[in-house]
Formats: structure tokens, sequence, C-alpha cells
């Protein structure tokens, strides 16, 4: 069940301030408060959907591809096309989701390395 309550939902409804990078009817982007990165934002759908699993099952797919289209722009208008950057979104527990409202993070502005640190290498 959606957590109208959930940090997110407070940010799209204005009753916690952000630093805006992108807005429009059906997405808003904003600047992490602990960024991991020179260049971290979060992009967040406006609808309520829980986590990616949630977004891919309930949304369809004109505005599945909206969102990824926009994700896109707003990272190229970040300056991060021709560096690159790294889109992260986390489901459930194991990946450590600490927001139940689906949102990706768009991480750049140096060397980022690994995808998983510690000993072990995704293939």
């Amino acid at each position: 069940m959606y957590d109208e309550n959930n940090v997110f939902a407070k940010v799209i409804r204005g009753e916690i301030p952000a630093t805006k990078v992108y807005e429009d009817a059906a997405v808003l982007a904003f600047q992490d408060i602990s960024p991991a990165a020179p260049k971290h934002v979060l992009v967040v759908p406006k609808d309520k959907y829980i986590s990616l699993a949630d977004f891919l099952e309930k949304a369809d797919d004109k505005t599945i591809a909206a969102f990824f289209k926009t994700t896109g722009k707003i990272a190229a208008d970040m300056g991060l096309a021709k560096s690159g950057y790294r889109i992260i979104t986390n489901h459930g527990k194991d990946a450590s989701q600490t927001v139940p409202h689906f949102h990706v993070h768009i991480l750049g502005g140096q060397p980022l390395g690994p995808l998983v640190s510690g000993d072990r290498k995704v293939r």
C-alpha cells in the first residue's frame, strides 16, 4: 500500500522544500540532500508508485517511456551526457530502498567506480 506520508510525497506536495532541477506535470527532479557524487539528482514520478516493480506493473507504456526519456534529458541538462552518469533505483529491503516512492538517482560529475563495493564483483 502506498504511504501518503513518505518524504517524496511530501516533497511533491510542497510540504518539504527541495532544490528542484526539473518539473513538469508528471515528473519532479531535485537535488539529493546527501549527495553520493558531485552531481546527484533524484527523479520521481508525481503519481503514486512504491517501487520500480510497482511502476512497471501499474503505469502504461507511454508513461514509462516518458519517465525514462525525461530522466535522460535531465542527465543531459546536468552536463553529464559526454562524461557519463549512473542511474540507480532500489527495490525493497535487500536493495536498501529507504523511501517507498519509486525514484531514480542520477549520479555523475566524477568517476564512479565499480557498481558494487566490496569483494563481490557484478558480471
